[in-house]
């Protein structure tokens, strides 16, 4: 009988926390409620934003101003952003009461790929609008970053000649060209690229100061090359 206050003393105070739990639970999601029918009304940038076009921004910031706070997935907003020409990935977040965050990813771009499309240092191949010098990659699908990997090298020990790479193949078969601006071909083949060019590049103020002049370049030897002189072309011609 004496148990009776006792239990009820109790079991009053944990419905009252209870209630006071559900209130704010409530209150809570009233609150909500209230924030997510708020418009988009700011839309903030971040990250790499100076390798983007305004335009593009622009164009992004006033598609979701007026929408819903609570209409709007965050990994909506993000996918509509990595469509954005120049990115390559992005994050969102909310900044209440009605606004957005965005902060950008960009490419870099090393060099072209094939005849549309863009290459970065990474290898990742994508499309986005440019016309600034770069040279041209050009290999099997998948390629992409083996190529970027390689062309550093290549670029730091062909510097002696004077003339920038203009294009870098790789064929199916893992067989490596080089053409320069001048428009000098190297054949390098498969394996061993970097001493092959350490060696003719070694070789070439030589060359040059004999006054040879060459257009195509075999360095699949194992201790030199061989040259075809563009005298040896024109001679050729002349005789057809």
């Amino acid at each position: 009988m004496n148990a009776t206050p006792v239990l009820r003393s109790r079991i009053v105070p944990a419905l009252a926390a209870g209630a006071v739990v559900a209130a704010l639970a409530g209150g809570g999601w009233y609150g909500w409620r209230l924030v997510a029918a708020h418009p988009i009304a700011h839309v903030a940038f971040g990250g790499d934003v100076a390798r983007l076009a305004p335009a593009d921004l622009d164009a992004f910031a006033r598609g979701l101003r007026g929408m819903p706070m609570g209409g709007v997935s965050l990994a909506s907003v993000r996918e509509a952003a990595r469509r954005i020409p120049w990115v390559r990935d992005a994050s969102v977040r909310r900044r209440f009461p009605d606004g957005l965050e965005v902060s950008f990813e960009a490419y870099d771009a090393l060099a072209r790929w094939g005849a549309k499309a863009l290459v970065s240092s990474r290898g990742e191949v994508f499309a986005a609008p440019f016309t600034a010098a770069l040279p041209r990659f050009v290999g099997p699908d998948g390629s992409g970053p083996v190529m970027a990997q390689q062309y550093p090298m290549i670029a730091r020990v062909l510097a002696p000649l004077a003339s920038p790479v203009a294009e870098l193949h790789l064929s199916a078969r893992g067989a490596w060209e080089v053409v320069l601006d001048s428009g000098l071909m190297l054949e390098v083949g498969r394996g061993d690229i970097q001493p092959r060019l350490e060696r003719f590049a070694a070789a070439w103020p030589g060359l040059v100061a004999r006054g040879v002049q060459a257009k195509h370049a075999d360095l699949r030897y194992a201790n030199g090359f061989a040259l075809r002189r563009i005298a040896e072309d024109n001679s050729t011609s002349k005789k057809k």
